[in-house]
């Protein structure tokens, strides 16, 4: 079949019947890619945004350490200090990861022979360290003075949640930029007495601390909330 097309853009021709290259239904394929689109683009987004954030993609991390530590047992059945393994975290930028010397201090007479224990007795006879598993990590462009937020009364279970009551340890809040702006601009919920810092069952809001009436602070806490406060 031969024709034309007019100057209207209507077919004319001579005799048998037009027959279109695509059917009619092809018309609103513009319409509805118009319409699908920007719905299709607004779903990945929101799906991108929710599910990747560190909500779903950090809380719940608990990795297979080397040794099985339970801090339920240590921090919360013994109610041994936070500091007496993590000794630095008054005095400096990164809470240290206990060596093997402050694990034998204990159990080089206590459970010394427990199968358990063996990486700990063989990292103390070669001299190389046990390759504990980092739980709360920050990226590289971020800094976090560990010293600067517990001398000031931040408690550990405002960043790490109840260790004392982890058979192993987990990752319970999302450590994002947002969760940090969030009490910097209103740090009073996380502050405590300074003796109060390693003490897990400490509630601040139960115990109606006020840190503005605190005879033993210095100055008032005022976390900063610009971007070079915690990026280089």
């Amino acid at each position: 079949m031969f024709f034309v097309w007019s100057a209207k853009g209507e077919p004319f021709f001579t005799g048998g019947t037009v027959q279109f290259l695509f059917p009619k239904w092809t018309n609103r394929i513009p319409l509805a890619v118009t319409v699908i689109t920007p719905l299709v683009l607004v779903g990945v987004i929101g799906f991108v945004w929710y599910f990747f954030s560190p909500k779903w993609t950090d809380v719940g991390y608990q990795p297979h350490q080397p040794v099985a530590f339970s801090h339920k047992q240590h921090a919360g059945q013994l109610g041994l200090d936070c500091r007496y393994c993590h000794n630095t975290v008054e005095r400096a930028a990164f809470a240290a990861v206990p060596p093997t010397q402050t694990c034998m201090g204990c159990h080089a007479t206590v459970k010394k022979d427990s199968p358990k224990l063996a990486p700990v007795r063989e990292s103390w006879n070669t001299g190389k360290p046990i390759p504990w598993i980092n739980v709360h990590m920050l990226p590289e462009y971020a800094k976090f003075d560990h010293s600067a937020h517990v001398t000031q009364g931040v408690g550990c279970t405002s960043c790490h949640g109840r260790i004392d009551q982890m058979q192993v340890v987990m990752q319970k809040k999302t450590l994002s930029m947002g969760w940090c702006l969030e009490c910097h601009r209103d740090p009073t919920p996380s502050l405590r007495p300074k003796e109060e810092i390693t003490n897990m069952a400490y509630d601040p809001l139960v115990a109606g601390y006020d840190p503005s009436i605190d005879p033993h602070r210095t100055r008032q806490v005022n976390p900063p909330q610009h971007c070079g406060a915690c990026h280089y």
